[in-house]
């Protein structure tokens, strides 16, 4: 049951075999002008939601799916859009994750900030406390961009909580593996920026602090890394095994280290890979830890990947899940898609509609719009006739109200959608922390591993046998969040 959740919460593109007929609805448009239809959809849905009952023992394997900049209008925006290729209208299709049962809304504010930062939401949702905007894994006693103050107010990610446990763990990400969605389960970091340490300003390396790129070497024991961020593991000047003659996409390191090779010669069973071919090749049967990194900062989009020689995020989740599953006491996996701050800058336009009626300079404006962004076009003092665009072009840019170079988003609760034990846990509105909390409730980690149905605490070494059976709790987490400037 994992497989199609995976491929279809993350991967919207059409795939060979989605073609759709109008026999397979068992309906036919006309049917929707019938009130008979609509009772009797509605009467179906009222039935299965009746026959709902929550599964209240803990989960052995829980994989939270993160959607960075995916709101509740993108998400509408994607379900249409889904629908279309598929040769419907689109207004009434579903994603794998609207299936899940149980859905919340999350409060996404930093301490400081109305409009969060993927760093600050992303130390909310992993490690259960609300932060600061643009700080990892500390908390809000913390002040930003001063280094002495990240001693004695870390804070622990769920995923390094698993790894404790006996769980295997894992983080798949899209972006560049030291990123703030990612890097919040492992480092603790006053400055999201701070990738390798020549990043750091001379005063934060006087009073002791660490890159990301070393934290996620040196912190947690993680079994499964795979996303970009080649540049910030080797030393200056070290070619990059893609772009070999390109000098800026060489390493970057200015203390000589070789972190690729320090968590290789650190850890038995585990592999290192760069390309898809390496990728394909892992044996997850024989393979304990895999590091893959696949581009020198983040991993292309899927409208530019070439399918070739990058793995698709739906291939790097596969690949985590057969190697995480080995471990009898179970795993948490964390994966990310930054898609959402892409489909807005950047948006294919087929799931798009235009408003019925146009706008008061005579255009016509989809009745989906994005705020801000590189998308906008004012020329001799209106704007570009929609109708008229390339909207098909992966190119082609949403038009926005507001001139930026990059797309951010707003402050607006965002979508939590979840499935499996202990799942109806999520409802309501809820302040984003909760989310780590009832992920750490689920799968018995600190602070309620001592509670019902957990393991007793003389078998947490790791050794195998939680006495329940296979359990999968998935999370659908969407982030509105700012897209910071590199």
């Amino acid at each position: 049951a994992v497989w199609p959740c995976v491929t279809l919460v993350l991967q919207w593109h059409k795939e060979p075999g989605w073609g759709w007929k109008t026999q397979d609805l068992g309906f036919s448009p006309q049917d929707e002008k019938a009130p008979a239809y609509w009772n009797q959809r509605a009467r179906r849905t009222l039935e299965s939601a009746l026959s709902l009952a929550p599964v209240t023992r803990r989960a052995k394997n829980i994989i939270l799916f993160l959607g960075d900049g995916m709101g509740v209008s993108t998400v509408s925006a994607a379900r249409i859009y889904k629908g279309q290729l598929e040769g419907r209208p689109g207004e009434d299709s579903r994603l794998a994750m609207e299936t899940f049962p149980y859905v919340a809304l999350a409060k996404t504010y930093n301490v400081d900030r109305q409009v969060p930062d993927s760093a600050g939401t992303g130390t909310a949702y992993l490690c259960g406390v609300k932060a600061n905007a643009k700080t990892l894994g500390v908390s809000a006693a913390a002040a930003y961009g001063k280094c002495n103050t990240t001693w004695g107010n870390e804070v622990y990610s769920v995923l390094h909580r698993a790894k404790l446990s006996g769980k295997s763990v894992g983080i798949v990400t899209t972006t560049r593996v030291q990123h703030a969605s990612p890097g919040a389960a492992y480092a603790h970091v006053v400055n999201r920026e701070w990738y390798s340490d020549a990043d750091l300003p001379k005063e934060a390396t006087r009073q002791g602090c660490k890159d990301i790129a070393y934290q996620l070497v040196h912190n947690t024991d993680i079994n499964v890394i795979l996303g970009g961020g080649r540049m910030y593991m080797t030393p200056r000047r070290t070619p990059d095994p893609e772009y070999p003659t390109d000098p800026k996409q060489s390493g970057m390191r200015k203390d000589g280290l070789d972190l690729v090779e320090r968590w290789l010669n650190a850890k038995q069973g585990a592999r290192y890979v760069w390309d898809k071919k390496g990728l394909d090749a892992v044996d997850e049967n024989s393979t304990d830890y895999l590091l893959g990194l696949f581009e020198p900062k983040d991993m292309k989009y899927e409208l530019n990947r070439d399918a070739g020689t990058d793995p698709s995020i739906v291939e790097m989740t596969e690949k985590a899940v057969r190697i995480l599953r080995r471990n009898p006491r179970g795993f948490f996996l964390f994966v990310e898609d930054d898609y959402g701050h892409a489909r807005s800058s950047v948006e294919p336009g087929g799931g798009l509609c235009l408003a019925p009626k146009k706008a008061e300079d005579k255009r016509p404006y989809t009745s989906i719009l994005y705020g801000n962004g590189p998308g906008y076009a004012i020329a001799n003092g209106s704007r570009p006739d929609v109708s008229s665009l390339p909207i098909e072009d992966k190119d082609y840019r949403q038009q926005a109200a507001v001139p930026l170079d990059t797309e951010t988003h707003a402050g607006e609760d965002v979508a939590i959608m979840a499935k499996g034990p202990m799942a109806h846990l999520f409802h309501g509105v809820q302040e984003q922390n909760y989310v780590a909390h009832v992920l750490a409730y689920a799968g018995c980690l600190e602070p309620y591993h001592a509670g019902p149905e957990c393991p007793a605490p003389s078998c947490r070494s790791g050794s195998p046998g939680l006495g329940q059976p296979p359990s999968l709790l998935l999370l659908a987490l969407g982030a509105a969040s700012l897209l910071l400037r590199m």
